[in-house]
């Protein structure tokens, strides 16, 4: 049982069915149809010869479908860690040269190593600090970059490489006059093939059949002769098997790369696979093993030349869609590029360069998310500027700096969340036991012998001083008034030592001043961290209540010396049953 934990393949393949086979041989099939135009073009938006894609569409993709708990995930070369590979290797290296193909594959390694670190640690959390926001704003400069770097392929143009999209702008229009018309032209029929094919049935390979109609387009009208560039010698063969030459002194360099793509890769990956298992409820999903399974399949392809691969969502949405049962499917699409490497490389030889460009500018375009910034705007605008922020840096200064500011703007949220949460006075609706939000609710009613007030957050020392603060600030217009202060802790979920000091410091002043303080609806491990630390008996163990109705229930039952007598007709005693559930 623990090995099948560790080798998801033991779970599925002994109990494996002809009629699983059925679905996921065609399902593998098509994956495997889309994946060799996509795989090269990945690899040439990488900055890496086109062959290269398809390597990675091999002996990875076998490695997740034995490791790996999703059963409809299709991994391989996506646009999102091919244009962050090009990004960072590109700042260390010059594009074209060994050493650039060198620290690729040695990325790939890399970045291998950080996922099944991750996942053995049981680290996959960190993802959490990419907020949506930062991805999206990233995700839509990233799109840009990349997809403009294409306009040289497109144009027929020598633009000169640049991280900066308005130097590509420029350096274009500048050179209108030596744009390579057919090559346009080809590169926009073929954009429109794949938009208009993926708009009919989305199972259609449009890539593939882009790659074809221009092969043909090529061979019969000649073009290549005529200026337009192609892909020419495709290597033949299956790569060799060897470990990657490992540049010690670079690794430094490549760690903060490897740890960006690790986390990008396994948070897109991730969101992919948890979206088929809601689908598909037959089995679990285990994050720690997607980690664990990305990056054995990241390692070994590094050993057969592969840049870094992860789960996509097109490829896993059609093998999804195409019938996919299990990984078997993934299978069948790596042996079908397998053959492909053996037997029909020297069909790409006229592969015009436009076209992979084209299927580049497609997918790196379907990545910008308008809807998402315009519900954002709508939603929460601090969301928003998080977005608007990240997407400018990382234009301006580059696709890393981006993912950096993006990943600080997120701890950055998160620590002002945390330090300003949300705080709100109470009092009763009329007519029912419940409380609600003064300032959002105008037909509440307060006393003025009774502040109430709910903090909505974990109190720890650096929202201490808010706490204090708004307290202060509630109990202002009582003045003299005020005999009782209810705390409702219903979203207190921790408790640090400054904030219990603040607590003590808090509730020691009421004392002197002779106001009674209530805790309610206070969670069993805050209990617990209140009777250890002695504060619980400070308050009294008879002040604390299960919700805010029990409270006020008790204070007008129970006459207090400052007040008079009790209210007539009330009774004084409440249930010992209920008391102990408090304490």
């Amino acid at each position: 049982m623990q090995l099948k934990r560790f080798i998801p393949i033991l779970q599925w393949l002994p109990s494996y069915t002809r009629e699983q086979a059925t679905s996921d041989i065609p399902a593998g099939l098509t994956v495997g149809v889309m994946l060799i135009p996509q795989g090269m073009a990945y690899a040439l938006l990488a900055g890496l010869p086109p062959i290269y894609g398809l390597y990675g569409a091999t002996i990875p993709i076998i490695l997740y479908a034995i490791f790996g708990t999703s059963r409809q995930l299709a991994v391989g070369p996506v646009a999102m860690v091919s244009l962050l590979v090009a990004s960072g290797v590109s700042t260390l290296a010059a594009g074209g040269t060994a050493e650039y193909l060198t620290l690729a594959i040695m990325l790939g390694a890399t970045v291998g190593v950080v996922q099944l670190t991750l996942g053995l640690f049981r680290l996959g959390f960190l993802v959490n600090f990419l907020s949506n926001p930062v991805i999206a704003g990233y995700t839509a400069a990233a799109a840009l970059i990349i997809g403009l770097s294409q306009l040289q392929h497109l144009l027929g143009l020598s633009i000169p490489r640049s991280r900066y999209v308005h130097e590509i702008l420029i350096y274009a229009v500048q050179h209108v006059a030596d744009i390579h018309w057919p090559t346009l032209l080809l590169g926009s029929a073929c954009i429109a093939i794949i938009l208009l094919l993926k708009r009919i049935n989305r199972r259609i390979p449009g890539p593939l059949v882009a790659v074809v109609l221009s092969i043909l387009a090529v061979w019969l009208l000649h073009l290549h002769e005529g200026g337009m560039k192609i892909v020419g010698e495709v290597p033949e063969g299956l790569p060799a098997l060897a470990a990657p030459t490992l540049v010690w002194d670079r690794i430094p360099e490549l760690i903060p790369i490897a740890l960006t793509i690790a986390l990008v890769s396994f948070m897109e990956s991730n969101a992919v696979a948890t979206l088929m298992q809601a689908k598909h409820k037959h089995y679990k999903l285990n994050s720690s093993q997607e980690l664990v399974a990305l990056g054995l399949a990241n390692i070994s392809g590094s050993f057969f030349s592969a840049f870094p691969v992860s789960g996509g969502f097109s490829r896993t949405a059609v093998n999804d869609q195409a019938g996919a049962q299990t990984p078997m499917a993934s299978i069948v699409s790596a042996i079908l590029i397998v053959l492909t490497l053996l037997f029909l490389t020297p069909l790409f030889y006229l592969l015009p360069k436009a076209v992979l460009a084209s299927v580049i500018m497609v997918a790196v375009f379907g990545l910008i998310n308008f809807k998402g910034a315009i519900k954002l705007w709508k939603t929460d605008r601090r969301d928003f500027v998080m977005l608007i922020i990240t997407f400018i840096t990382t234009l301006g200064l580059g696709i890393q700096q981006g993912i950096l500011t993006g990943v600080a703007l997120s701890l950055g949220m998160v620590l002002y969340r945390n330090t300003y949460p949300h705080v709100a006075e109470l009092g009763k609706l009329p007519g029912t036991h419940q409380f609600r939000n003064v300032s959002r609710f105008s037909e509440v009613v307060t006393r003025p012998d009774v502040l109430m007030m709910r903090f909505d957050a974990q109190l720890f020392f650096a929202n201490s001083p808010v706490f204090r603060a708004k307290l202060a600030q509630y109990e202002a217009p009582k003045g003299p008034a005020l005999r009782l202060v209810v705390l409702d802790f219903a979203a207190v979920n921790g408790l640090d030592s400054t904030a219990l000091n603040v607590l003590q410091e808090v509730i020691a002043d009421y004392k002197k001043r002779n106001i009674e303080v209530y805790l309610t609806s206070v969670k069993g491990p805050i209990r617990d961290i209140l009777y250890r630390s002695g504060l619980m008996d400070a308050i009294g163990r008879s002040n604390f209540f299960l919700d805010n109705e029990t409270a006020m229930d008790h204070w007008d039952c129970n006459p207090h010396p400052d007040r008079g007598a009790q209210h007539p007709g009330v009774q004084t005693n409440l249930k010992e049953s209920k008391r102990k559930e408090l304490v």
